[in-house]
């Protein structure tokens, strides 16, 4: 028999524990990925046959304890994963020093150490200008509803997570993982929730991560397939006494060698520093298949979702995912990973220096004189290697082979610069940067329709590698949605842009994104439902040449008299068949101007009857023509009910047409 007390006294001991640990009362940052309520709290104790807590609210009997044995497993698995990946880490590293132009440090010798070792920056222009095309296509998302009941959240979603991202800084972050793509072949996303943003009150946390801290099973393509998934994060160990009291003083003092170093110009002291380790696993509880997560160091554990009452059976996240996202150049077999432009390009570009480097060493030659003189040639030589002395004394009598000059070899001949022109031509060919991409034109190419073709060819390899930036940005997305579905049950306060470019200020919670119950049918229950949605991604035009040219475009339309509510009809028909940023706007304006001119046809038509009215009619009858204005008003009013777009009133609320014709109509009756 459980005493009904001791249980409620638990739980309001519970409830009071995970709120002070959770942030409530703690001025420490809270290990815990979210803030159990009080429901849930409940719920678990309910649940229980005999209470997990004590007096204090502590948990007597964990659910699953994380022992020191657990987490030298997981340093095993851990460091399987990291020598399955170390050629890849290997290549990062020294593609950095590649995009750096620090690769003669790697090419060269003890031997040749004096050569000029110049580094010309094609493969640098090649990257910095992909890197721009990126930018120029920054993505957008427009979330679209499956079912039409969910149509008012998609359109409230569409306009609040472009505020979530930009509280994020994500246009940095796309920028960072463009360059990080680009230089090694794969950019790499974190979609996490953050209990310390908002002062407690937590918020999504969307970061730009470095391969060389993450590690996965060997021999998977997709990141979701591995058993588990560790990131590695070095952090001050008076921090982390500081944060997690727990450590105590069993932090290591040795700098930790888990994550492979970059080669840095300044020094970076790892010493007092510990890895902290973020080990993500996937277990089933129950049927569901769940997200568990263990941050420790050293042999101290710091947080574990299977420790959690309210996180063991829900796991970290509802969805259920690793919460990564690869965002792929060049895609590799059997890798979560790709290459990038580094893996193809320095091959052509250590062509290009060699011969550079050659050139230069055959220009100093050329340029710095040198002489072979005889040992009894009786010059001084002192005197002679000194070009400011004005004389050169000699013993004796010079002889023709006393001193001679080394003659350099000139390269008069073409075919060198010629193979070091094709060298650079096939550095731009393979990379799909060619001239046209940075403004450049063939020789008699001077018609704009002309450049214009060349570039819009030229750049289809860089719109396809950008559309799998696209993907990414929508797995970004999807993440960002789900974690608003399970996290976002406070009201919230955003700045949006309404319909019509205006500033609104929204208050927002996810009550519909939660499952929603379906009702019954014939008698048979339907369950619940839960929202989901489809995401469409647009680019973000921003660049003068877009803005010029759809400047461009609205002068044209107005040229045309696509603006002319007589041919709006025409007008539809054309911009049915075309393609351009704010369409619809368009098409609505010409709708509303083509329904305003049909109205005022019809208020015409009325007018006229009117007019022959007061023709029929002697003087003294302004009042049935007044009668006949009322009805026409009346008429204006039931086509267009609530003054809606294209209500043209005067400031009595009457219309101008009618009030014209009421005038003419007095006038024409009036005495004279």
């Amino acid at each position: 028999m459980i005493d009904k007390k001791k249980v409620d006294e638990a739980v309001a001991d519970a409830v009071s524990f995970a709120k002070g640990y959770a942030g409530g009362d703690n001025k420490m940052d809270s290990p815990y990925p979210y803030q159990p309520t009080p429901d849930q709290m409940t719920q678990y104790v309910d649940s229980s046959s005999v209470s997990p807590f004590n007096e204090a609210g502590v948990a007597d009997r964990p659910l699953n304890k994380i022992t020191e044995e657990t987490l030298r497993k997981g340093d095993e698995i851990l460091q399987k994963y990291k020598s399955g990946k170390r050629a890849l880490e290997d290549k990062i590293v020294k593609n950095e020093r590649w995009w750096k132009m620090r690769h003669w440090e790697m090419l060269s010798s003890e031997d040749n150490r004096d050569d000029p070792k110049p580094a010309s920056g094609w493969l640098f222009n090649t990257i910095i200008s992909k890197h721009a095309d990126y930018m120029d296509s920054f993505p957008t998302a427009d979330i679209l509803p499956r079912e039409i009941g969910d149509v008012e959240e998609a359109k409230r979603l569409s306009s609040i997570i472009p505020v979530v991202l930009q509280q994020n800084d994500y246009k940095k972050i796309y920028s960072q993982e463009a360059w990080y793509k680009l230089k090694h072949g794969t950019g790499l996303y974190g979609i996490f929730w953050d209990t310390g943003k908002l002062n407690g009150l937590g918020d999504i946390l969307i970061k730009s991560m470095d391969i060389l801290s993450i590690f996965w099973e060997p021999g998977v393509t997709n990141i979701q397939e591995s058993r588990n998934v560790f990131t590695v994060e070095l952090v001050d160990n008076d921090v982390l006494s500081e944060k997690y009291p727990q450590v105590g003083d069993k932090l290591s003092k040795a700098s930790s060698t888990i994550v492979k170093k970059y080669w840095h110009d300044d020094n970076i002291d790892t010493t007092n520093k510990s890895a902290v380790i973020d080990w993500y696993y996937h277990k089933n509880v129950n049927g569901k298949n769940t997200l568990q997560y263990i941050k420790y160091t050293d042999d101290v554990v710091l947080y574990a979702t299977e420790e959690d009452p309210a996180m063991a059976e829900r796991g970290l996240y509802d969805h259920g995912k690793y919460p990564f996202v690869f965002d792929v150049l060049f895609p590799e077999v059997d890798m979560p990973c790709g290459f990038g432009f580094v893996d193809v390009c320095k091959n052509p570009q250590t062509t290009i220096d060699i011969y550079n480097n050659a050139f230069e060493k055959n220009v100093q030659f050329a340029c710095s004189p040198r002489y072979m003189c005889r040992n009894d040639g009786g010059i001084n030589e002192e005197e002679f290697s000194n070009p400011s002395n004005l004389l050169v004394h000699t013993n004796g009598n010079l002889g023709e082979d006393s001193v001679m000059p080394i003659v350099a070899p000139v390269l008069v001949n073409g075919n060198y610069l010629g193979l070091y022109e094709q060298k650079i031509n096939e550095l731009k060919e393979t990379a799909g940067n060619r001239d046209a991409n940075t403004g450049g034109t063939q020789a008699g190419v001077t018609a704009a329709s002309a450049i214009a073709a060349m570039q819009e060819s030229a750049g289809k390899t860089s719109r396809d590698q950008i559309s799998t930036s696209y993907d990414a940005y929508k797995e970004v997305v999807e993440f960002v949605i789900e974690l608003i579905r399970q996290f976002y049950d406070m009201p919230r306060q955003f700045r949006i842009v309404g319909e019509q470019g205006q500033q609104e200020f929204t208050t927002y919670t996810n009550d519909g994104l939660q499952p929603q119950y379906q009702g019954n049918d014939f008698g048979v229950d339907m369950g619940y439902r839960l929202p989901v949605f489809d995401i469409e991604v647009k680019t973000e035009k921003e660049n003068a040449y877009s803005q010029m040219s759809q400047n461009e475009l609205a002068m044209q339309f107005y040229n045309q008299g696509f603006f002319n509510p007589q041919f709006s009809d025409q007008a539809l028909a054309c911009i049915d068949m075309m393609e351009f940023k704010g369409k619809s706007q368009v098409v609505e304006k010409i709708q509303a101007n083509g329904d305003l001119y049909q109205q005022l046809m019809q208020v015409e038509q009325q007018l006229l009857q009117v007019s022959e009215m007061v023709d029929q009619l002697s003087g003294g009858q302004t009042q049935m023509a007044d009668q006949a204005a009322d009805m026409v008003n009346a008429s204006i009013a039931s086509n267009n009910p609530g003054g809606g777009s294209g209500t043209v009133s005067m400031g009595n609320g009457e219309a101008s047409i009618v009030s014209n014709a009421r005038e003419k109509a007095q006038a024409a009756t009036s005495p004279r």
